[in-house]
């Protein structure tokens, strides 16, 4: 499953209503880390393919959701899990950090 552009329109089905955890990447075009983030994200999509659902939240077009999850720096990186917020990174985080980030939200 490739990653999922979450809007406000969609946000409710894509990510409280999902039957598996979800990992949000809070970006924008014009953010240099956001950049060096995404490949990194994308790669992980890929591998963690049908266990994690990987989503896509440009703050420039969903201010509000930026908002909701207190996001003051980007990218920030936001778990939830069965609709509930469980923890976040902010600034840019390697493959590995992006690992133990879902690792520790699971136990939880």
């Amino acid at each position: 499953m490739a990653v999922v552009k979450i809007t406000n329109d969609n946000f409710e089905t894509e990510v409280l209503a999902a039957d598996t955890p979800v990992i949000l990447d809070f970006w924008a075009d014009w953010c240099g880390p956001c950049k060096m983030q995404g490949p990194i994200f994308d790669a992980l999509a890929e591998e963690m393919d049908g266990k994690v659902k990987f989503g896509k939240v440009n703050v420039d077009e969903e201010s509000a959701l930026a908002l909701k999850y207190q996001v003051m720096s980007i990218p920030t990186l936001v778990v939830m899990n069965h609709g509930v917020f469980q923890t976040k990174a902010i600034g840019l985080q390697t493959k590995e950090a992006l690992t133990e980030l879902l690792k520790s939200a699971e136990k939880e």
